[in-house]
């Protein structure tokens, strides 16, 4: 027995490294995907992965908007403690780094605004370590596909952990899907930086996609990690003229937006285009890949209906993303999981998958409920967006523990409390008729802005300590 047991101990410790892939969609919204319940949009290859895994019906973005997701998907923490809370403005956007080559700390004040609101950075420090970094040291080869958002030239992925950067720059859009991939509208011109024309016409999606799989031919015989970030489904919506003809043909309900179903398809393409590489290189059985989003879907190019209202917003149509994984012998295919999940799962799913020991992670690892659908997670969630979006977006803090989801806003807004048990379309504000509920998870909310340090809006007449 004792020989057993020393042969079983020496062949787990000599298992390989899983490769790890993390496909993290831009504005992709809950109900996009055949398998989240569209019967417009076709994305068979993507529905495989749910039919194969894990499917999440309750994942949540650590943020309503891109940047602030981008980094807690690439750190573990939330937001707040990072200190992106908005979306970073590039630089043909103004956001230009000044001189001294450090991040904004004055308020910012708006004209009409009663409240003077934090800066949010021009890039994520260097100081933050990254999935990439750790995996790193653990002899992943690392590369960094698509969409950063996170910063300009000295901040790219190369500074963050990933040895290859395809794409990857300051935009948090692409000016085309089209090669060259240049936009020249409103006498500003403007390419991908790190993406070098390769053949006029040629679809910026299936370009991406074949990156992505020439990483994993090159790099078939070590782990390896690959974080891939689609430019879309975000703005500019463009497709395919055969696409788009397609589903001008086709009868639509909810989702009717037949050039954003075009989008939607050629993303699908590339998914099943990496599940074909994998399988044709005997890759599949140890591959974890993660499919998710980074933000709600933007109304009203596509609908989050049965949730409330979209991307930016605090509502469940602005938070809740699709969230599938796969991994053959760990992950029970065709599984469902209804636990509330956040971004910051993913970091420590994919660091306690590498064997990375402790990390100052926010976020759970999401293995326990990939083997036993039934654990649960007892804990709260947070967001935090300080700022001022479009004409109505005020400032505001959210927490959902258990049932219950409150909504504080700064600017004297009539906060909301719902229970999405109940209520998962949030059309009744609970706030002034369930005081127990909303007191406690008030208290809760602040302890935890305390904790992380967020930046909080201040009166325009306050003077700041």
């Amino acid at each position: 027995m004792l020989v057993l047991l020393v042969l079983s101990t020496a062949g787990r410790a000599a298992a390989p490294k899983p490769n790890i892939i993390i496909i993290n969609v831009d504005d992709l919204g809950w109900s996009d995907l055949g398998c989240y319940g569209s019967d417009y949009y076709e994305t068979k290859h993507i529905d495989r992965l749910a039919r194969e895994g894990v499917r999440f019906t309750k994942a949540y973005a650590a943020a309503a908007i891109c940047s602030p997701t981008r980094a807690a998907l690439l750190t573990g923490k939330y937001p707040a403690r990072v200190g992106i809370t908005d979306w970073i403005r590039a630089e043909f956007q103004g956001g230009v780094v000044p001189p001294s080559g450090k991040n904004p700390t004055e308020y910012v004040t708006q004209a009409g605004k009663s409240l003077k609101t934090p800066p949010n950075p021009l890039f994520m420090e260097l100081a933050q370590m990254t999935s990439a970094e750790y995996l790193q040291k653990q002899g992943y080869a690392t590369c960094h596909v698509g969409k950063w958002h996170l910063g300009p030239e000295q901040w790219y992925p190369t500074s963050q952990g990933f040895n290859i950067n395809i794409a990857g720059s300051d935009l948090g859009q692409p000016p085309s899907y089209f090669d060259p991939y240049v936009n020249n509208n409103k006498g500003k011109s403007y390419n991908i930086p790190t993406l070098a024309p390769r053949k006029e016409g040629e679809f910026l999606t299936d370009r991406l996609g074949d990156e992505v799989v020439t990483f994993v031919q090159q790099h078939a015989g070590k782990p390896f990690f690959i974080s891939w970030n689609p430019y879309a489904v975000h703005t500019p919506i463009q497709g395919k003229k055969e696409y788009i003809e397609k589903y001008r043909q086709k009868q639509g309900g909810n989702h009717k937006n037949p050039v954003y179903a075009a989008l939607i398809q050629s993303l699908d393409d590339n998914v099943g285009k990496l599940v074909r590489c994998l399988d044709s290189l005997k890759l599949t059985q140890n591959t974890l890949l993660i499919f998710t989003s980074d933000n709600g879907g933007l109304l009203p190019i596509t609908s989050n209906l049965p949730l409330r209202s979209g991307k930016g917003y605090p509502y469940e149509g602005g938070l809740r993303v699709p969230l599938i994984v796969k991994w053959p012998g760990v992950a029970k295919a065709g599984s469902l999981i209804d636990e509330p999940t956040i971004s910051m799962d993913v970091f420590a799913t994919v660091m306690d998958a590498a064997g990375v020991g402790k990390t100052s992670s926010d976020g759970l690892s999401l293995l326990p409920l990939l083997r036993n659908a039934n654990q649960h997670f007892n804990r709260d969630l947070f967001w935090h967006f300080p700022h001022y979006r479009e004409t109505d977006v005020v400032p505001y803090s959210i927490i959902r523990s258990g049932n219950y989801k409150l909504i504080k806003y700064y600017d004297g807004t009539k906060n909301e409390l719902y229970n999405l048990a109940k209520d998962p379309t949030e059309k009744t504000n609970l706030y002034e008729t369930s005081n127990k509920e909303a007191n406690r998870l008030e208290s809760s909310l602040s302890n935890w802005l305390k904790k992380v340090n967020a930046k909080i809006p201040e009166n325009t007449t306050a003077k700041r300590q």
